[in-house]
């Protein structure tokens, strides 16, 4: 027994293709981007010989590092928004494919 095959226009359907980047990476990258900016911005002064650079580098890091999150998210989502405005919407088939005949 077999049953009907949808036919082509039933089975093709409208889709919006964009290539949207990833997040998780430029959140990623802005913390080593701020890690090292504080790591710049730390060495330009002289460091207290009580407290020590390593000391004030950590806790300067917990500023520069979050700063750096929220700058990779923003360039994130600005580029998202434009990859919005450049997709396309193309003509997709949906294909099922069954066990093979023997």
């Amino acid at each position: 027994m077999t049953t009907p095959q949808p036919s082509l226009a039933e089975s093709a359907t409208q889709v919006r293709v964009r290539r949207a980047p990833r997040l998780p990476v430029f959140l990623l990258l802005g913390a080593v981007v701020g890690a090292i900016v504080t790591l710049i911005v730390t060495g330009l002064a002289p460091a207290d010989p009580k407290i020590g650079f390593a000391a004030t580098y950590g806790y300067f890091c917990f500023y520069g590092v979050p700063a750096g999150v929220v700058l990779g998210a923003i360039v994130g989502l600005l580029l998202d928004r434009r990859s919005v405005r450049r997709s396309r919407i193309v003509a997709a088939e949906r294909e099922q494919v069954g066990p093979p005949e023997a």
